[in-house]
């Protein structure tokens, strides 16, 4: 993961009306592996990821690294919001918003409540800063997210066997 660069991490636990998005615990191991192996979770993802091979590798403390939020949810890891710099030509070196939820959480509104408060912490360390997103644009419900979340379309290419969809939040001016 390419660093954020001067930011703290990690930080205090970011409290929404329904979240805690925290620093990965090694209680979270377990959902971490049934977000990985679950076949909704990787239907646009390149597919799920076998448990055997996850229990084997799965570090003691998963996703313990700057810009990677555990969202829980009453004490128990739903998902995860990560913040990370792009790797690849269409926006290196940019911050880059990526999110996986377990799918019991689908269609409750926690995705958006989470990103939009990792983007206001994002926001509040790194002002004038724009995030990149992508997604693939048969994920309806990761395109409406997206779309709630502020991101506006750059462009939409082929990779992957599937279209995907390339979007920029535009920075938040910083305040002064």
């Amino acid at each position: 993961m390419a660093d954020l660069g001067p930011v703290a991490w990690p930080p205090e636990p970011i409290r929404t009306g329904r979240l805690v998005l925290r620093e990965s615990q090694a209680r979270d191991r377990a959902a971490f592996i049934e977000l990985l192996a679950s076949p909704e979770v990787g239907s646009y993802l390149g597919g799920p990821r076998p448990r055997d091979e996850l229990e084997r590798e799965m570090p003691e403390v998963p996703g313990r690294c700057p810009g990677h939020f555990v969202v829980d949810l009453g004490g128990a890891m739903i998902g995860q919001v990560i913040l990370r710099r792009a790797a690849g030509q269409r926006a290196a070196g940019q911050p880059e918003l990526g999110y996986l939820f377990l799918p019991r959480a689908w269609g409750l509104g926690y995705a958006a409540e989470a990103c939009t408060a990792a983007l206001g912490w994002f926001d509040g360390e790194l002002p004038g800063e724009p995030v990149v997103l992508f997604t693939q644009t048969a994920n309806a419900r990761s395109m409406r997210l997206a779309a709630k979340l502020g991101f506006t379309e750059v462009e939409r290419y082929e990779a992957w066997g599937a279209e995907q969809w390339f979007g920029m939040r535009s920075p938040v001016a910083p305040s002064g």
